[in-house]
């Protein structure tokens, strides 16, 4: 055999060991637990044949406890780089078939290497983990690695979309890599994510909780928050990841692409002005009102089980991406509470971040009112929406489908907030409070025909858009159906907007 044939054999057979991670046996036993391998998830999630790995042939430094006789390639961690829908991407996999997929200093540092690539080429990283934890035998070391993978998802944060895809456990300090990326993905019945595990809760608070109660993907999809996207497969899961990239930019210097549409710009759907009921006190599904007006009828929502009183997602208008935040009459009358504004504000500062225009339906009676909320800081949570509309210098529209009273009419993106274009429709109602609450305050010791008597004067003076209008808050009072079109014409319009906020070191949000 020649030695260029040895060579070439040689290689062949150290690539093979590299991919079999940690062993055939391993393999299955993954396969059997219902997981897919690390590479076998980058095959699903990136272009066929795009994905080129570094750092394949890299091995821990341990020597304590015996790691030294046991050196697997890539150790544990497969990263490299690759495209979805021919757009480049960065992508690492913790591998759980090499020492149960825990964190080496070795292992932090291709990690960190990826991220600083994907921010100097200015592309999304993606995170699949499957970990778990930190690699016992390293100690500190790998402690360490977990601070060095913060620090550059914090330093990478509103540059480039970080998204994380929980596949299967993620504890400890392992969680807050995912909780400072955009977005997290979960599988149901097959992720989980907690701070402190089952058993510790028992030994510290006696509480007796499973696994999935704590941080199964159902639980920080509908009660915590923490999930943004909830899948019922790992394929199903990746290729929502895919679809979550297909409307955002690389960077926040681009603009997300564009995709081609049939759907008629100037389109009117008569269909809208039935879904807002005349009566103000009966509910309807906004999403009904959000599928008709934009393109091909297709919104991406994200976190659809948290918070519902509010919505936000995805879409497009004319080809172009655009963030949607609308309250929810079908879900609490849409009121505004803590988790809701949680919700709202985080999404708005992503749009903001990565030059997406916002669009704002409005429905909303106000403030969730009691003593729980706030006890539990609604003044300080609500502020949060506030500030990131204000904050927000993309383009932003609004329309006033119904309800916009007191505080809550100035939050959701209102004039006075900075929004560019706002709408209305005819039968909008913007007002400190219902006509009836106001009637009961300011005549609460009136008879009853005199009551009857403020309740018509008041709601012909603001149970309408037109005193508003009058003012100049309102831009265009416009019929339901004309809703698409009058959209795509404010986005249109404030497609060269140009405001910068002062210069500083940053804001101080009220967290």
């Amino acid at each position: 055999m020649s030695k260029i044939a040895q060579i070439h054999n040689k290689f062949i057979e150290k690539n093979r060991v590299a991919e079999l991670g940690g062993g055939s046996d391993k393999i299955v036993k993954q396969h059997q637990s219902g997981k897919l391998t690390a590479r076998e998830r980058i095959d699903v999630l990136l272009d066929k044949g795009t994905f080129v790995e570094l750092d394949k042939f890299v091995v821990h430094k341990c020597t304590n406890f015996g790691m030294d006789k046991t050196k697997i390639p890539g150790d544990g961690i497969v990263s490299g780089y690759g495209k979805v829908d021919g757009r480049l991407v960065y992508v690492y996999a913790y591998d759980f078939t090499v020492f149960g997929g825990s964190l080496s200093r070795t292992n932090a540092d291709k990690i960190v290497k990826l991220q600083k690539m994907a921010l100097k080429m200015g592309a999304p990283v993606i995170a699949l983990n499957d970990s778990g934890g930190a690699r016992i035998q390293e100690g500190v070391s790998s402690l360490a690695g977990y601070g060095d993978i913060f620090f550059q998802n914090t330093i990478a944060s509103g540059v480039i979309p970080q998204l994380s895809v929980i596949l299967g456990p993620c504890a400890g300090g392992a969680c807050y890599s995912p909780a400072l990326t955009d977005f997290i993905f979960m599988v149901k019945e097959k992720s989980h994510m907690f701070v402190t595990g089952p058993d510790v809760v028992k030994t510290v608070t006696h509480e007796d909780v499973s696994k999935e109660e704590l941080g199964g993907a159902v639980t920080h999809s509908t009660k915590s928050g923490v999930a943004h996207f909830m899948g019922n497969t790992e394929e199903e899961t990746l290729m929502m990841v895919r679809e979550l990239l297909s409307f955002l930019p690389s960077n926040n210097m681009e603009d997300a692409p564009v995709e081609p549409t049939m759907d008629d710009v100037t389109r009117e759907d008569v269909s809208l002005n039935d879904i807002v009921p005349a009566d103000p006190n009966k509910p309807y599904d906004i999403k009904e009102l959000i599928e008709a007006v934009v393109d091909d009828k297709y919104f991406f929502e994200v976190m659809p089980g948290f918070a519902q009183n509010i919505v936000v997602g995805f879409a497009r208008m004319g080809g172009k991406t655009v963030g949607i935040v609308a309250n929810q009459p079908a879900f609490y009358a849409g009121v505004l509470d803590i988790d809701a504004s949680d919700k709202g504000a985080r999404f708005i500062r992503f749009c903001d971040c990565f030059n997406i225009p916002i669009i704002t339906f409005e429905d909303v009676p106000g403030f969730l009112p009691g003593t729980l909320q706030e006890q539990n800081g609604i003044i300080r949570h609500g502020a949060k929406i506030v500030y990131a509309y204000v904050e927000a210098t993309v383009p932003k529209i609004t329309i006033i489908t119904r309800k916009a009273y007191g505080g809550a009419y100035i939050v959701m993106s209102s004039k006075h907030t900075g929004s560019d274009v706002n709408f209305a429709y005819p039968n909008a109602e913007i007002a400190v409070m219902g006509a009836a609450g106001a009637v009961n305050i300011l005549y609460r010791n009136s008879s009853e025909e005199e009551k009857a008597a403020a309740l018509k004067e008041y709601e012909e003076m603001f149970s309408n858009p037109y005193r508003a209008a009058e003012l100049g808050y309102i831009d265009e009072i416009i019929l339901p159906q004309q809703t698409r079109a009058k959209i795509i014409q404010a986005l249109d319009m404030t497609h060269t907007k140009i405001r910068t906020n002062p210069a500083k070191k940053h804001g101080n949000i009220p967290l």
